[in-house]
């Protein structure tokens, strides 16, 4: 670093979020205050629980906010104002930033985002850049601007996404190579050492807020269309279909050439085959039935013994 080190504002929630507050924090910046969003009930028990970024802040001992909203909040405005930090880092925080904010600091509102921008501007670029079957991916640093995902990039770094990569094993990776970018834009920023580059807006397309119909299983689909969506919508939604009325989710799967009639089964050797658009079939290798732990195919067919011709989805 040089000089004195920057005084900076973090904002961020989720597990992608903590790589680059570590950072930060390692490197010596000044962080003098952490914005998160609010606990919330999770789980079966709905109890309250604290972002991952709340629970690192606690541990590196950090001072932190956790502000219901930001936009029109005159106390929340008044305290970052105080503190006249001289960029605001936002890193899957949750919430658009206002303009008051955008104005606040001389560096501007920098946010590390999870894809090769202008693709998958949104709030699930990892899970949709998997399920629409890319090779490649990567995280962009950019300024922060009033629109989604709109302002001009810092500085990108790419990243393949591997056959068997899910969403979680794929954003663990992402959010370390973020962390590293994100360290570097700093640095070379303060120096004065990057130009800003505009997105070209009509290449950009949308990662929108994952809803729970998207896991649903459509075997009009390919199976290596299904296959990527099951890997790409890890833990949630998933993949599910349904079983003899009941909802049936399939975890892991791969791919056969067999042509079968969608949707139906087929079993050979306590392998289930599952016919699927194009003449191709899913081969489930890990179910969960409703009310289920998961369980192997192997188990699901000497357990639940799927008739030839039975359909998912029914």
């Amino acid at each position: 670093m040089v000089g004195e080190p920057l005084n900076l504002v973090f904002a961020g929630t989720p597990p992608f979020a903590v790589p680059s507050l570590n950072s930060l924090a390692g490197a010596g910046f000044k962080i003098s205050l952490v914005v998160t969003q609010p606990d919330r009930p999770k789980g079966r028990g709905m109890e309250v629980a604290h972002s991952p970024v709340k629970q690192r802040a606690t541990e590196l001992g950090l001072p932190l906010t956790q502000p219901e909203k930001i936009k029109n909040n005159l106390e929340f405005r008044s305290q970052l104002e105080s503190l006249r930090p001289q960029a605001i880092i936002v890193v899957g925080y949750g919430r658009l930033i206002p303009q008051w904010m955008l104005d606040l600091p001389p560096l501007g509102n920098i946010n590390v985002h999870a894809s090769l921008l202008p693709k998958y501007r949104g709030a699930a670029p990892i899970q949709w850049a998997i399920a629409n079957g890319e090779v490649e991916t990567g995280v962009t640093t950019m300024k922060i601007d009033a629109g989604l995902d709109t302002g001009d990039i810092l500085l990108q770094r790419s990243m393949r996404i591997e056959e068997d990569d899910t969403s979680e094993t794929l954003s663990l990776r992402m959010a370390h190579l973020g962390a590293d970018l994100l360290l570097e834009t700093i640095n070379r920023l303060r120096k004065g050492e990057i130009a800003l580059r505009p997105q070209d807006h009509s290449r950009a397309s949308l990662a929108p807020l994952l809803k729970k119909e998207d896991g649903m299983i459509d075997f009009e689909r390919t199976a290596q269309e299904i296959c990527n969506r099951l890997r790409g919508f890890q833990p949630w939604p998933g993949a599910f279909t349904s079983f003899r009325g009941k909802l049936l989710h399939i975890w892991s799967a791969s791919t056969d050439l067999k042509n079968l009639p969608q949707a139906e089964i087929t079993i050979e050797d306590e392998r289930m085959l599952v016919g699927c658009g194009a003449g191709t079939t899913l081969v489930p290798e890990q179910l969960q039935p409703e009310g289920k732990k998961r369980m192997s195919v192997r188990d699901f067919v000497h357990g639940y013994h799927p008739r030839p011709g039975e359909v998912l989805g029914r």
